[in-house]
């Protein structure tokens, strides 16, 4: 789990199983293949897309704040920040490593070479 700032509010970050089937439910795409087609973004800039960002961390909020607590859906969430300046590198990498740490665990182990 991490915590990112987006604008004055702080939020837990948490990607688990449960963050990609709010995702699913909430946008009707598969977390992880949305996540795919970022991966070329120092590339090819012109693909970024901020709300996608947003989106993955909506669900991984979701997700962290646990099945037994009320969450807005994405559109009040977006209502309830002030800002989202997408120029933060910081919190767009750590939406991201939070996505890709927690979904691909097995690309970022380290391979065992023994014969």
């Amino acid at each position: 789990m991490r915590e990112i700032k987006i604008g004055d509010k702080t939020i837990g970050l948490k990607a688990t199983p449960l963050a990609l089937l709010f995702y699913k439910q909430e946008f009707g795409h598969d977390l992880a293949g949305d996540l795919i087609k970022l991966r070329n973004i120092q590339d090819q800039p012109e693909d970024f897309d901020a709300l996608l960002f947003l989106q993955i961390a909506w669900a991984m909020a979701k997700a962290a704040n646990g099945l037994n607590k009320q969450f807005p859906t994405f559109i009040n969430w977006l209502n309830e920040l002030e800002t989202f300046d997408i120029s933060d590198t910081d919190t767009i990498q750590a939406i991201a490593d939070e996505a890709v740490d927690g979904f691909f665990r097995a690309a970022n182990k380290p391979q065992n070479k023994e014969k």
